[in-house]
This record gives C-alpha cells, sequence and structure tokens, in this order.
C-alpha cells in the first residue's frame, strides 16, 4: 500500500464511541455460528463490518476518535524486459503472475543495466519479485557456464524469519529452473555440517548483517570462490537500518564492497524498503554508491479502514502523583483482539516489548477460554530470544491459519509472509510512520480489504496522534536517520576490516572522511600498528568482536531457568540492568518468571517460575556533563545548543504495578552500578527575564522543566525516525555548564545515533508539537498521556503542568528555524 497520497477529508461514519473496560466474558453474539469462529475467506466480514462490531454496546462509545478509508486502488501492469530470461518469465508465470506491475519492470530494467536501485512502495506491492525477477535471471545465466561456478546474489534481511520465509518463497518460485538456483540460508541457525556446502555450492545465499558481520566477511578466504562472482546484494526492509544499527550495517556494507573488490567483483545493490522519505538519499548513505529511487506503487490495494482508538481514563484509580490513570494500551489490545478472534477474524496484535506481547497472549487467552475452551491453543505470542524452532512452529501456525490471532513484536513485522489476515492492532505507535504502516499493511495481503486501529498508549506522542489524525494522514514518512561516520561505530569496523586485510590510503574514502583521523587512535590504543603495507590488525582475538552492530554492545545475558537450568532465551546486555534485575517479572511463552540472581560478571539472570499479581518497571537517576558544543543558534536571550555529552546514568528501584490497571503497589531498592556513556545531545537554556515573562518562579521551575523534558522526549519520534527508548533527556534548574536553567536531549547510544541532531534542526517544530500536545491534553495536573513518563527516575515528581506550558510558549515565541542539516 502507497500511503503517501491519502485522500483529504476525514470519514465520518461512525460517531465517536467509548466503553469501559471487559474484564470479563466476550459476549457470545460475536461469533459465526454455534460458538466457533471461521476463518473462511467467502464468509470474511468487511472491514467497517468488523470495527462496527468491535465499538458496539453501551461501554464502547467514544473511544475511537477517528476513523480514515483508504480507497482500493487500480493496478497498473507493464512487460518484463526483454533481457529477462524467458525460463525465469515462464517459472513467474507458473506462479500466478502474468505481468508485472510497473514498478517491478522499472526495477528489473535498472539492475539489467548494472545501476543499484531502491524499491520503496507499500506493503505487499511485490517488491519482492522486483529484485527476483533479475537475480534470478542473472544466477540461470550463471549456471550455463561451462567452468566456475558462475553468478552469485547475497540476501540481507533484519530478521532470521525473514530470511527463512524468502528461502521458502525463492526455492518455490525457482523450481521450474532445476539445479540452476540454490537459495540456502546461512546465519546462526545453519548447522555445522551444512555451511560447507553452502559455501561452495549455493549461488544464493540468504543471511543477516550480524552474521556477514561476524561469519562471513572475517572468513572470506573460504567465500572467495561467491564474492568473486558476487552479482547483486540484496537488502530487503531496507528502512529498518536507521540509528546506530544502521550505522553499523552501513559500515559493514563497505567493509563487504571492499573485499569484493579485492575479489574482482562489483556488484549491483537492489534496496526494498516501505515507503520513505527521500529513500535514494538513505539508502545511498547506507550502501555507499548513488541509488536510483522507485516510489511510484503501481500495484492494486484493496479498501483499508484505519481506526484511532484511544483506551479510557479510570477515574476510579489515581497513579504516580495523583495523576489520573488511562487504562493500559495493553489490556485494550487483549481485549479487542479476544472480540476479533471470537468473530474469525484472523489478527496480529503488534505490541512494543517481549514482554506485552506476551502478557497480551496470556490475557487473550484466559478470556477466550471463558467464550470456548478450543480458542485458547488458537492464539500465541511471537518475539525476538525465542528459541530457532519455537520460531519456525510458531511462523508454520500462522501461516496455516491454525492461529488465529497473534500478539508479536517488530519480529513479525518483517518476519514472514502472512498473507491472509484480515486484521491489525497496533498497541501504541511503533515510532515512525514507516514503521506505522508496515504493519497496517501485513493485513489485506491477499487483495481483500483490511482493518487497522491504532491504540494509543498512556503517552504524549499517542495521544498527540490520535487527536490530530492529520499528522499521521497528513504527512508523508520520515526520513531514515543514521549516521556511519559516528567514531563509536567506524572504529571497530576499521579494526575488523584491518584484519580482513590491511588497510591503505585508498580505504580512507571508502570508510568516510573521519577515517583518517581514528586511525591513529588506533595505532595508539595498540589496536592496529602501522607498516609499509598499511595497518594491520595486532591482537589474536578477532576484531568483529568488538562490537555488536545491534548497539547493545557485551555479551548477551543469558535467562536461565534455577530450578532446571534450562535456557528461557536471551536479553541485550545495555538492557539487563532494566529487563532482569532481582525482583523483575520476566515473561517466556506465556509463563511467568521471577528474577532470582543477575550475575553481570558471567551474563546469566536466574529466573523461578512464579505467578504475581504485578509487573515490574526500573527506576533510575540520571546526570550530564557538557563536553563540547559543536552548534548553536539564539532563542532571544535564550539559546539551542547541540554537541556531545557525557550522561551517567544507574538504575535504584523498580516499581511494581498491578496487572491491567498500572497502579503503583510499591516500590524496591537496587544496588546497581552506574554507567558512563559519551554520546551527542540538543539543550536549550532560558535565562532569568524570559522566566519572569513566562511568571516561573522558584517553586515551579523544577516542575515546568521536568514536564517540558518529559513531554519533548515523547513528542521526539514524531520528527526523527527514533524511539521514546531510544533517548533520554535530563532538566536541571540551574546546570553547572551553562549556569541556567537547562533541558536535555540526548541519544542513547555511543557516539550519538542522528536523532539529537535532527532534533536540533527540526527544533521550533518539534518543540511546538510538544507545547500543543501538553496544552490539549484533558486532564488537570499533568498524567502519562502528557508529562509523565514511564522510565522517569524520579517517579514523576516535580511536575508542573501549566509552568510547561508557559515555559515552551515563552521559549518558541523568538525561536528562529535552526540551519538545515
Amino acid at each position: 500500500m502507497a500511503f503517501n497520497h491519502l485522500p483529504a477529508g476525514a470519514h465520518d461514519a461512525f460517531r465517536p464511541l467509548s466503553r469501559t473496560p471487559v474484564t470479563h466474558s466476550v459476549p457470545m453474539a460475536h461469533t459465526h455460528g454455534p460458538g466457533r469462529p471461521t476463518a473462511d475467506a467467502d464468509s470474511r466480514p468487511t472491514p467497517d463490518t468488523v470495527l462496527n462490531r468491535l465499538s458496539r454496546g453501551p461501554f464502547r462509545s467514544a473511544r475511537i476518535t477517528h476513523t480514515e478509508h483508504l480507497p482500493p486502488r487500480e493496478g497498473r501492469h507493464a512487460v518484463w524486459p526483454d533481457r529477462i530470461r524467458t525460463d525465469v518469465v515462464a517459472a513467474i508465470q507458473a506462479a500466478g503472475i502474468g505481468h508485472p506491475w510497473e514498478h517491478q519492470a522499472a526495477a528489473a530494467e535498472h539492475a539489467l543495466d548494472g545501476e543499484s536501485v531502491v524499491v520503496a512502495t507499500g506493503t505487499a506491492s511485490g517488491k519482492s519479485l522486483a529484485y527476483l525477477a533479475p537475480v534470478l535471471s542473472a544466477l540461470a545465466d550463471g549456471a550455463q557456464a561451462p567452468n566456475g561456478r558462475g553468478a552469485t546474489a547475497l540476501y540481507l534481511a533484519p530478521t532470521k524469519a525473514l530470511a527463512a520465509d524468502q528461502r521458502r518463497a525463492v526455492r518455490d518460485l525457482a523450481a521450474p529452473l532445476g539445479n540452476a538456483v540454490r537459495p540456502a540460508v546461512y546465519d546462526g541457525d545453519t548447522p555445522v555440517e551444512e555451511r560447507e556446502w553452502v559455501r561452495q555450492y549455493a549461488n544464493y545465499v540468504l543471511t543477516n548483517p550480524d552474521m556477514l558481520h561476524r561469519g562471513i566477511l572475517p572468513a572470506h578466504p573460504r567465500w572467495s570462490s561467491f564474492l568473486r562472482a558476487l552479482r547483486y546484494v540484496v537488502i530487503d526492509e531496507c528502512h529498518t537500518y536507521r540509528g546506530v544499527f544502521g550505522s553499523h550495517v552501513a559500515q559493514v556494507l563497505r567493509r563487504l564492497r571492499r573485499l569484493c573488490a579485492r575479489y574482482g567483483s562489483e556488484p549491483v545493490f537492489l534496496l526494498a524498503s516501505a515507503t520513505a522519505s527521500d529513500p535514494a538519499a538513505a539508502a545511498s548513505r547506507l550502501t555507499g554508491v548513488p541509488v536510483t529511487e522507485i516510489t511510484d506503487d503501481a500495484s492494486p490495494r484493496g479498501e483499508v479502514v484505519f481506526a484511532l482508538w484511544e483506551p479510557p481514563l479510570l477515574t476510579e484509580l489515581r497513579g504516580e502523583t495523583g495523576a489520573p490513570v488511562r487504562r493500559t494500551a495493553t489490556a485494550e489490545t487483549a481485549d479487542l483482539l479476544t472480540d476479533l478472534v471470537v468473530q474469525g477474524v484472523r489478527t496480529v496484535a503488534f505490541v512494543r516489548s517481549r514482554r506485552g506481547a506476551e502478557l497480551i497472549s496470556v490475557i487473550t487467552q484466559e478470556r477466550l477460554a471463558e467464550v470456548d475452551r478450543s480458542l485458547p491453543r488458537r492464539v500465541a505470542a511471537y518475539r525476538g530470544g525465542y528459541l530457532p524452532e519455537e520460531r519456525r512452529a510458531l511462523e508454520r501456525a500462522l501461516h496455516s491459519g491454525e492461529l488465529l490471532g497473534l500478539a508479536a513484536t517488530t519480529a513479525l513485522e518483517l518476519g514472514v509472509d502472512v498473507s491472509g489476515l484480515d486484521a491489525v492492532l497496533i498497541t501504541g505507535y511503533p515510532g515512525t510512520r514507516a514503521s506505522l504502516w508496515q504493519q497496517a499493511g501485513r493485513a489485506g495481503r491477499s487483495g481483500q480489504g483490511a482493518l487497522a486501529v491504532l491504540i494509543a498508549r498512556d503517552d504524549p506522542l499517542d495521544t498527540y496522534l490520535v487527536h490530530h489524525p492529520e499528522a499521521l494522514f497528513r504527512q508523508p514518512v520520515e526520513a531514515t536517520v543514521l549516521d556511519p561516520d559516528n567514531p563509536y561505530v567506524l572504529a571497530p569496523h576499521l579494526c575488523a576490516a584491518a584484519e580482513e586485510l590491511p588497510l591503505t590510503e585508498a580505504d580512507l574514502d571508502l570508510f568516510g572522511p573521519a577515517t583518517a583521523e581514528l586511525l591513529p587512535q588506533l595505532e595508539a590504543a595498540k589496536l592496529l600498528r602501522r607498516r609499509a603495507a598499511g595497518w594491520h590488525w595486532t591482537r589474536r582475538e578477532r576484531a568483529s568482536d568488538l562490537t555488536d552492530i545491534r548497539g547493545g554492545g557485551g555479551r548477551p545475558v543469558q535467562i536461565v531457568e534455577a530450578a532446571t537450568g534450562r535456557l528461557l532465551g536471551t536479553v541485550d546486555e545495555s538492557a539487563a540492568h532494566t529487563a532482569v534485575h532481582e525482583g523483575a517479572v520476566h515473561l517466556h511463552q506465556g509463563r511467568t518468571y521471577l528474577v532470582q540472581h543477575l550475575d553481570l560478571e558471567g551474563s546469566a539472570a536466574l529466573v523461578e517460575a512464579a505467578d504475581p499479581p504485578f509487573s515490574t518497571t526500573a527506576r533510575d537517576t540520571t546526570s550530564i556533563s557538557i563536553l563540547e558544543t559543536e552548534t548553536e543558534v539564539p532563542w532571544g536571550p535564550a539559546r539551542l545548543c547541540f554537541g556531545s555529552v557525557e550522561v551517567t546514568n544507574q538504575v535504584v528501584s523498580y516499581l511494581r504495578r498491578k496487572l491491567i490497571t498500572g497502579e503503583v503497589l510499591g516500590e524496591a531498592k537496587l544496588d546497581l552500578p552506574p554507567r558512563t556513556l559519551r554520546t551527542r545531545a540538543v539543550w536549550w537554556t532560558v535565562t532569568e527575564d524570559q522566566l519572569d515573562e513566562a511568571r516561573i518562579n522558584p517553586e515551579i521551575l523544577g516542575g515546568a522543566l521536568h514536564a517540558a523534558e518529559h513531554a519533548s522526549i515523547g513528542m521526539l519520534p514524531l520528527f526523527a525516525t527514533c524511539d521514546r527508548w531510544d533517548i533520554g533527556g535530563v532538566s536541571v534548574p540551574l546546570h553547572p555548564d551553562t549556569l541556567l536553567p537547562t533541558v536535555f536531549v540526548y541519544d542513547g547510544h555511543p557516539g550519538g545515533a542522528g536523532f539529537a541532531e535532527r532534533a536540533f534542526h527540526t527544533a521550533r517544530a518539534w518543540l511546538t508539537a510538544t507545547r500543543d500536545a501538553i496544552a490539549a491534553c484533558e486532564c488537570e495536573a499533568g498524567c502519562p498521556s502528557c508529562i509523565q513518563s514511564p522510565k522517569c527516575g524520579n517517579g514523576n515528581d516535580p511536575l508542573h503542568k501549566r509552568g510547561a506550558i508557559r515555559l515552551l510558549t515563552r521559549l518558541l515565541s523568538e525561536s528562529p528555524q535552526p540551519p538545515s542539516p
């Protein structure tokens, strides 16, 4: 679906609805047949009908804040370029595809001309076939070569599941070509005994950037015949390569290009992306080569009904500092997923966290058991951290229709082809419009109509979006933000490249302008040694182990069941302090565990089975110092700045919250070591005169700054391709480095990820939306929908809502537009 150009005007077919929480049984009136659901395609209800059923009842008025109808679109056919082999065209036709869409044929034409190309069109628009046609044609040509291996191709996916799914698709499509196309997955799940065959004989290798970084490039002599014949590199879902992860992948691709040149090849890059702003520039920054973009989606699309849904305030409950509590998006999603499964509507509920996916699955199963005891087994959770065999079993069950409902993290957003879904529930804004449309597009993939529902979390950005639908439906998707020149990213890749082949002066341009400055530092650290032939790696250990390209760093922490020694899964080392501290609640496949002990040195967390009536949320404290101010602009007497900072953070306690309502039950102290982070930040100051004009006295200054900081962090994902949890903030009534009241927002990754820089360049629009979001909230003194933060180390105290509005209004009255990036 191409959502860039949407019909003007809101559709008002539904009056505003609301309802109080359903905490007991699901109405039997929603079933098809005698209490049993059906997924028969011929009897599928329309999206309007499904939404109408969800909004029925005396308790469900006023929850739908907006409904957008995206009309169906006719497809535009073309013909394949005549340079595509006739047997490849015949194989495509045998798969039921008579003619390509215009964008598919155009992408193939560029690939055949040796031009790198990115196809940025909607979900289910046939991007895979756009790159597969030229790739299969080249592989089949190579199979005719009398000697040698023939042409090869490399496919990169951000997840193992997507690579496995694409292998199945390639194998089926290329079956009529016989042995000419030999696809194989090469990742951490590939058995050791199969790996040598893949290296020697596979001509279409499907892997992920992690395996390319750690397994293929360091072992390039064993891959020499493959690299020597490498014709195409396919980068699927390239919009996911953003921030620190994207910056790492950019350097991995530069290392790949360097080794290909060593073996005499210069592959063409074929990229597929969800709709994105300026995809050619982002793809070029990722790969380091010029890229042509194709954005005109010529594929047909069924009708899409997109609803914005806001859970109600629970007037009988009070949260931190007496703030009103809104029903959690997790509970609301479980409620809606239950209703949809009972209706026989095949649904995926996307959830931002692993724990949220598990919790929604558990609650839905419990509620379905009250309706029909056969239904709970048709709902499951899907997330990263599962063992490979568990993921594969869930993928098969969803693909076959055995599962009617799935609560999934973004591991499934990019994971498998789940054509046939009727509805998608999105539990909280996923951070970017590109990801929102990617998730919504998972329904209706067989051409039928689809329902998508965005369920707002108790969060400033979510609340803003459900009451400002134009921010979703009238704005283009964001530009992808990545920074390959980040020294914390570049340095370990220079070491890895030097281990693969000694670095020379000729490599400086390939890796970017920061390379020349970093090499002497790496020499001083005795990581590299300069000789006549160039810079060499000096250590015995592998240089590729210096960094985790997912941005976490360190060894993953293993989660082990204490009673049995069974490995349940893993969590990133960077998240261990908050996710598996002692006393934390951990969910795995619907079962609840309590963490007994976190061994940071041994990278293990011991857990025991339990059934607590609460969840846990870590609390931390943060201080910040300015290392360097790189640029600043005056806002009247105030200043907006961007530069390098050092952040010291320590997890000090955790809250126990009641399930479903989120009510705080208590707090427990923790004794964990502090962590130090050097990163990039945007910050702004205000003067005494400005405070006087905004009527901010010393008693409310801390609360006003704190509230503005929280809300601005919550709103930044609307302006940069980041998540709220990718960034942090600090507000200080008198900061020792600025000697003024100061608010900081910083990237949560070493060296920065580009988010704070984006905030600096969009500061006026970003802080205007922040002020508007606080002012529009219906609460009296502040709540999680406007100024409270779920990760505040101070327990959301102090906060002053009206002071924040006056402060931001005064600040913005003299704000210029910062220079463009």
